[in-house]
């Protein structure tokens, strides 16, 4: 039995009940990275493990794989993968573009997700069948846009930085196809693309729970989401995802062209 819409909105409220009155507060911040810095809150831990006591209680038999708590049940026919707070250095920034992400796993494949902004308050939901957002102007089922051109493309990406070597270079080249790009939006990127607002979002270094809850929006929105060799997003790694297939297809071109 798969979840309905109210079970994730159920986790979704939990996790703004640990997260809101954290946000903007100061906060104290952890660093999990030796020679790095890869922060960490109580508001990740806090509402991680509140949506994880939920799942546990109403799916048992489902395993879980969350990026603050470690991982439970890999092997099961349904697994949950959650990132609790997917932008953490916004989160303490005290820029509203992070994110919780939730999904579900159906023998290795995304088949339901959601991104709740809880500041903005605005949720965006994959059924299984079709993305849907709720928000401030209202509810709607989400659709991306017809995008044909790499050089009518609006792009994002969190940040340039974090791209070395080729991955630079290659993200660079597809860069430079665009009409316009943008930085710094993590989660709230890939809501964007699903509902229309932008074409392209290109990430490097995913880890599966920082895709795993966008995979079904996208694709249920209309769009197409990938690793940069065109296979399923599942795993995380290099990660495009393109408001239609013709334009992904491009993009994967610029990505792989000989260097």
């Amino acid at each position: 039995m798969l979840p309905d819409r109210s079970f994730f909105d159920r986790l979704a409220d939990a996790a703004k009940a640990e997260t809101m009155p954290r946000f903007r507060v100061g906060t104290s911040v952890l660093n999990k990275l030796e020679g790095g810095f890869d922060p960490v809150t109580e508001a990740d831990r806090s509402a991680e493990a509140v949506i994880r006591a939920l799942i546990e209680k109403s799916f048992p038999d489902h395993g879980i794989l969350g990026e603050e708590h470690g991982n439970i049940g890999l092997d099961r026919d349904h697994v949950w993968v959650i990132d609790p707070i997917d932008g953490t250095r916004a989160f303490i920034s005290g820029l509203p573009v992070w994110g919780t992400l939730i999904g579900l796993y159906r023998h290795g494949k995304a088949v339901m997700g959601l991104m709740d902004q809880p500041f903005t308050g605005e949720r965006y939901f994959a059924d299984g069948e079709k993305a849907l957002y709720r928000g401030p102007d209202g509810e709607r089922v989400l659709a991306t846009r017809p995008c044909k051109a790499l050089s009518d493309a609006v792009l994002f990406t969190t940040s340039p930085h974090l791209y070395t070597g080729e991955c630079k270079e290659r993200f660079e080249a597809l860069q430079a196809k665009v009409r316009l790009f943008r930085y710094g939006c993590d989660c709230y990127a890939f809501a964007l693309l699903a509902a229309g607002h932008v074409d392209l979002v290109v990430e490097c270094g995913l880890k599966p729970y920082d895709v795993g809850g966008l995979i079904p929006l996208i694709e249920q929105a209309g769009g197409v989401i990938t690793n940069w060799q065109g296979e399923r997003a599942e795993m995380g790694g290099e990660i495009i995802a393109a408001g239609s297939r013709e334009l992904h297809e491009q993009a994967l071109e610029a990505l792989q062209a000989k260097l």
